[in-house]
């Protein structure tokens, strides 16, 4: 069953951080080989408040085998407070349909999964795929996610 149409998921690194274990946390959150599956880890950079370099990792998944696994690993990992808080959460859910989440960037760096509200963190965008595209039939994908 399609839960989502596609799934970004990005982390911004400062200047002053060390990149490498940022993007290897970031590629262990996707349950599969990058090579293997033809994916591709976007690299940018940007600049931040005073001229400060940002570099920005991106990954993309829009094939319904990578986002329905990855959905299925993110739901594995989150603990039963997590999970129900999601699914309760109607503010995640903008009126296009795209659900928002926050990973707390230090506590994944610890090995740890925790939703956040700060800017310190991976960012996850899940296009749910709802018909009708509506709020309400939406919500209920989300329950089906996280239950």
């Amino acid at each position: 069953m399609k839960l989502a149409h596609s799934i970004k998921v990005s982390v911004f690194i400062k200047s002053e951080e060390n990149e490498v274990p940022v993007r290897e946390k970031l590629l262990s959150l996707f349950p599969f080989n990058f090579e293997e599956e033809k994916l591709i880890l976007n690299r940018s950079k940007a600049q931040g408040f005073n001229q400060r370099q940002i570099i920005i990792y991106e990954v993309n998944l829009e094939k319904e085998r990578h986002t329905n696994a990855f959905l299925k690993f993110l739901r594995e990992k989150l603990d039963e407070q997590q999970k129900e808080m999601l699914m309760h959460q109607e503010n995640r859910l903008d009126e296009e349909c795209n659900f928002f989440l926050r990973l707390d960037k230090q506590s994944l760096l610890n090995n740890s999964i925790n939703i956040t509200d700060c800017g310190e963190c991976f960012h996850i965008r899940i296009s749910i795929a709802a018909f009708p595209k509506k709020k309400e039939a939406a919500l209920e994908v989300v329950k089906k996610i996280f239950s």
